[in-house]
Parts: C-alpha cells; structure tokens; sequence
C-alpha cells in the first residue's frame, strides 16, 4: 500500500531526528535505514532527503562533518545536537498526541458518561 504523500512530508523531519537519535549517519544511510525499519513504507529519495537535512543543519537540529570511508571516498555525516535531542522529544510527544486523537475517531471515539 502505498502511503500518502501529504502524512510522510509531514513526519518526515520527525523520523530523520529519530534515525539519528541511535547515532551519527550519511544520507545513504538515513535512506536504507528509514526504509529497512518501515519495511520498506517510506522510500526517501536524496532530492528529498538532503534540502531537510540542510534546515535541520540550518535550525540547529543536526550538525554536519566530513570524514573519510573506507573506500577513500569523504562522506558527510550527520549529528543530532542538544538542541535537536528537544525538538524531537517535542515532536514525538505531538505525534503521539495526534495519533492517539486520530485512533480514538477511527475507532468511533470514546463513550463520556451523562454526554
């Protein structure tokens, strides 16, 4: 099933904190890692990951730096900073909220005694 384009943008910056929550990664490896834990619902492209990557960067969510792979090829990599650690505390707690609110109308909503 393929998922809506408007609720994935909408989290997206959400899930990009939350991938480097666990540690410091490269794009490419934000791309594989989002789509391996979604199994395979969210398939970021570099066009869109990169122009989010550099407002987290400019909002002071994530730092960046460069370092050398293995293969010689210099990679940036991207750091989730104090400021970035709050954001997406933040953000989980409204995602959580707006999730539990939209749970309660899927399901019908919950029955208030003497309303």
């Amino acid at each position: 099933m393929e998922l809506e384009k408007g609720l994935v943008s909408g989290s997206m910056s959400l899930l990009v904190l939350k991938l480097l929550e666990d540690g410091d990664l490269y794009g490419y490896q934000m791309i594989d890692e989002l789509r391996r834990r979604s199994k395979d619902a969210f398939r970021l492209k570099a066009g869109t990951l990169y122009p989010l990557l550099h407002s987290l960067e400019e909002k002071g969510l994530v730092s960046a730096y460069e370092q050398a792979a293995e293969t010689g090829k210099t990679r940036r990599y991207y750091h989730l900073t104090k400021q970035g650690q709050q954001a997406l505390r933040e953000k989980e707690n409204a995602w959580n909220a707006y999730a539990q609110a939209v749970g309660r109308v899927l399901k019908g909503g919950a029955c208030v005694a003497g309303a």
